[in-house]
C-alpha cells in the first residue's frame, strides 16, 4: 500500500519538471567552477548575454585566476552569481548586487592589472541593483526578477540564434539547426499550425496512395507484356517503377506518423527532435529509397527525351537503340547511387515531421541547392530541350510524307501523344522547381519569424531582423507534396489503350495468346502428314491397275508427295481419284470456305496433268516451296 503514494511522489515530481523544462526556466548548474554553490539550478540567458553553459563557462574561465587568489571574500560567488545566476521556484532569477559588485571590483582590481582582465561591461556596477542588508548588516546578494515577465537584457546586437535546452542533442552526432551545433529541429512543423499539420498529413497520404495504385498498374502492365513496350519507349516502364517506389515511401511515412522521422526526447522535459543524419535505420532506410527512386526517375524521364530523340532525328532503329541500353542503365542507376552515397556521407539526411519520411534539404538550404534544385533543374533543362528537337524532327518527316495520308495520320498522332506525354510530366516537374526556389528565397525569413514567435517562450535572443513574411501558406507545401507524386500518374497515360484493356481481360481469364507463326507451322505440318499418307495409298491403288503407265505414275506421286499445295493431276484415262485427291488437299490447307474453290482447283487440274510429265527435279522443290507457302497463309 505505501508503494502507491510513492509512484505518485514520483509522478508529480516528473511532470513538475518537465513543466518547469517546457517553460525553460531552470536547468541544473554544469559548469565545474559553480557546482558547489548553495544553489543548484541556474537560469539563461545570463546577464553577459550567454544563452548556454558552455560559453557561460569559457567566458568565466577568464575570471577563474581571481577566484584561486581569493582577491577578495566574495570573488567566487560573485562569479557564479554573474556568469552561472541562480534560479529560484522555477520564475525568479537573482543578479549580483550593486555593493558586492564593487567590493570585489576594488579588492581584485591589482590581481587583474597583473594577469591582464579587463572589467566587462555588462558588469558595471552602476547597472545593478542595490543589495538587502541582513539584520545583522552583511549583504544577502541580490534583486529577484521575474524571467517570464522581462526579456533579456540586450545591447542592441543580433546575437543570431542559440539552441534552446529542450532541441539540445548529444554531441558528436553531427546535428546542426540555424547554424547551432548539436541541436535539432522540433518535430512539429514549424511554421505551419496543428490543424494545417493534420490537412497537410492527410492529403499526402490520399495523394501517395492515388499515385502508388496507378504507377503499379503501368508496372504490371509491362509484365503482363514484356516484347510490347520496346526502346524508344521502354525507359517509360523504368521511370514508372522508380515512382511506384517513391509512392510507397510516402505511403509508408503516412502510416507511420513520426515514428520514422522524429526521435523522441531521452531527457525528460525536452521535446521530439528530427531526425539528422544516420541516427535512425529507418530513417536512412526512408531516404535512401526515396531520393534515390525519385532522382532515378528524373533521370529515366531525361533518357526517355533521348531515345525519342535519335528515333525522330538520326532515325535510329529499335535495334540500335536498344545496343546502348547498357549505357543507358548505367547512367541511370549510377548516378543516383553516387548522390546518395555522397549525402550519406555528409549526413545530410534529414527527418519531416510532416510527411514522417527522411529526405535531404529540409533544413539545410545548401543541401537544398545543390542535391535538389540543381539536378532538377539540369535535368528539366536537357529534356526539354532533347524533346523540343525530336518533336522539329518529326514535322519535318511529317512534312516530306505529305503524298502518304495513312502514315501521316499515323505520325500525328504519335506527335500528338508524345505531346500530351511530355506535358503531364514537365507541368508537375517545373511547378515542383518553382515551389523550391521560391521556399529557397523565402526560408530565411521564416526561419526569423519563427524565432520571433518563439524566442521568448525559449528563452533565446530574438531576432532583430525585419520580417516581410511572417509564415508560409499551407497551400505550398501541399503543392509541392502533390507535384512530387502527380509525376508518377502521367506513366497510366501512356498504357492507355483497348490493347492494354485486352491484355488484362485476357489476364483475368487466364487464356494464353497463341503465337500464329506456330499455329500456322503445326498446321502445315499436319496438313503435309496427311497428303504423304493419302498420295501413299493412291499410288498403291494405281500401282495394280495402271501398271502401263507406272513411269508416269511416278513422277506424278514424286511430286505431290513432296509439295503440299501441288494438285495431283489427271492421267490420261481422266479417273476421279485424282480429282479427289486435289479436293482434299485444298480442304486441309485452306481456312473454312474453301469448297467455294474447288471449282478452280478442278479447272487446274487439268493444265497440271499436261505439264507434270515434263517437272524436273528442281521444278519439283520450288513448286513444292511454294505450295508450302500457301498453306502457311492459308493456315493463319
Amino acid at each position: 500500500m505505501m508503494r502507491i503514494p510513492l509512484w505518485l511522489c514520483v509522478c508529480v515530481l516528473t511532470l513538475d519538471s518537465s513543466a518547469s523544462h517546457t517553460l525553460f526556466t531552470c536547468e541544473p548548474v554544469r559548469v565545474q567552477w559553480c557546482v558547489h554553490m548553495p544553489y543548484n539550478t541556474t537560469f539563461f540567458p545570463n546577464m553577459l548575454e550567454h544563452y548556454d553553459q558552455d560559453i557561460a563557462a569559457l567566458k568565466m574561465k577568464l575570471f577563474m585566476p581571481l577566484a584561486s587568489l581569493r582577491c577578495s571574500p566574495d570573488v567566487h560567488l560573485f562569479l557564479c552569481q554573474a556568469f552561472v545566476p541562480e534560479c529560484r521556484d522555477h520564475t525568479r532569477v537573482l543578479h549580483p548586487c550593486r555593493e558586492r559588485c564593487e567590493r570585489v571590483q576594488s579588492d581584485c582590481s591589482r590581481d587583474m592589472l597583473t594577469f591582464g582582465i579587463s572589467w566587462p561591461s555588462e558588469l558595471r556596477c552602476d547597472r545593478l541593483e542595490s543589495c538587502r542588508f541582513s539584520p545583522n548588516g552583511s549583504a544577502v546578494s541580490a534583486v529577484e526578477e521575474l524571467t517570464t515577465s522581462k526579456s533579456s537584457p540586450s545591447s542592441g546586437r543580433d546575437l543570431g540564434f542559440w539552441c534552446p535546452l529542450h532541441l539540445k542533442t548529444r554531441p558528436g552526432q553531427a546535428g546542426s539547426f540555424l547554424g547551432a551545433q548539436d541541436c535539432a529541429p522540433p518535430c512539429d512543423n514549424m511554421f505551419l499550425k496543428p490543424h494545417e499539420v493534420h490537412l497537410a498529413k492527410t492529403f499526402i497520404g490520399v495523394c501517395s496512395a492515388v499515385c502508388l495504385c496507378a504507377t503499379l498498374f503501368t508496372s504490371l502492365t509491362f509484365l503482363i507484356d514484356v516484347q510490347r513496350f520496346r526502346y524508344p519507349e521502354r525507359p517509360i516502364i523504368f521511370y514508372s517503377v522508380c515512382y511506384t517506389l517513391v509512392s510507397l515511401v510516402y505511403f509508408i511515412g503516412f502510416l507511420l506518423d513520426t515514428e520514422a522521422a522524429c526521435v523522441e526526447p531521452s531527457v525528460p522535459g525536452r521535446a521530439a527532435t528530427v531526425v539528422l543524419g544516420a541516427q535512425s535505420r529507418g530513417c536512412t532506410l526512408l531516404f535512401m529509397l526515396l531520393y534515390f527512386c525519385s532522382t532515378a526517375g528524373m533521370v529515366w524521364w531525361v533518357i526517355l527525351t533521348i531515345t525519342w530523340f535519335l528515333a525522330a532525328g538520326p532515325k535510329w532503329s529499335c535495334e540500335a537503340i536498344e545496343k546502348k541500353a547498357v549505357w543507358f542503365h548505367a547512367v541511370a542507376w549510377g548516378l543516383p547511387g553516387a548522390l546518395t552515397v555522397s549525402l550519406l556521407a555528409l549526413g545530410k539526411v534529414e527527418g519531416d515531421g510532416l510527411s514522417g519520411v527522411c529526405f535531404v534539404g529540409l533544413y539545410d538550404l545548401a543541401a537544398l541547392r545543390w542535391f535538389v534544385v540543381a539536378p532538377l533543374a539540369l535535368g528539366v533543362l536537357i529534356g526539354l530541350s532533347l524533346l523540343l528537337a525530336g518533336i522539329v524532327s518529326l514535322n519535318h518527316v511529317r512534312q516530306v510524307i505529305q503524298h502518304d495520308e495513312r502514315n501521316q495520320e499515323k505520325l500525328k498522332k504519335f506527335m500528338i501523344r508524345i505531346g500530351v506525354f511530355s506535358g503531364l510530366y514537365l507541368l508537375p516537374l517545373l511547378a515542383l522547381l518553382g515551389c523550391y526556389l521560391y521556399e529557397q528565397a523565402q526560408r530565411e525569413s521564416w526561419e526569423n519569424s519563427w524565432i520571433r514567435r518563439h524566442c521568448q517562450e525559449f528563452s533565446i535572443p530574438c531576432s532583430r531582423r525585419s520580417v516581410d513574411v511572417e509564415r508560409p501558406e499551407l497551400s505550398l507545401f501541399l503543392m509541392k507534396y502533390l507535384m512530387t507524386l502527380v509525376v508518377g500518374i502521367s506513366a497510366v497515360f501512356w498504357v492507355s489503350s483497348k490493347k492494354t484493356c485486352w491484355e488484362w481481360a485476357s489476364f483475368f481469364k487466364r487464356t494464353r495468346k497463341k503465337d500464329p507463326i506456330s499455329e500456322s507451322r503445326r498446321v502445315l505440318q499436319e496438313s503435309c502428314e496427311f497428303f504423304l499418307k493419302h498420295n501413299s495409298r493412291v499410288q498403291q491403288h494405281k500401282s495394280k491397275h495402271y501398271k502401263s503407265s507406272s513411269h508416269k505414275l511416278k513422277v506424278v506421286s514424286k511430286s505431290t508427295g513432296t509439295s503440299t499445295g501441288m494438285h495431283t493431276p489427271v492421267t490420261g484415262n481422266h479417273d476421279n481419284t485424282p480429282i479427289s485427291t486435289a479436293f482434299h488437299n485444298h480442304s486441309v490447307c485452306d481456312a473454312p470456305g474453301s469448297s467455294e474453290r474447288i471449282g478452280s482447283t478442278e479447272r487446274r487440274s487439268k493444265v497440271d496433268a499436261e505439264s507434270a510429265h515434263r517437272l524436273t527435279p528442281k521444278d519439283e522443290v520450288l513448286e513444292a516451296g511454294q505450295s508450302s507457302a500457301h498453306c502457311s497463309r492459308s493456315s493463319q
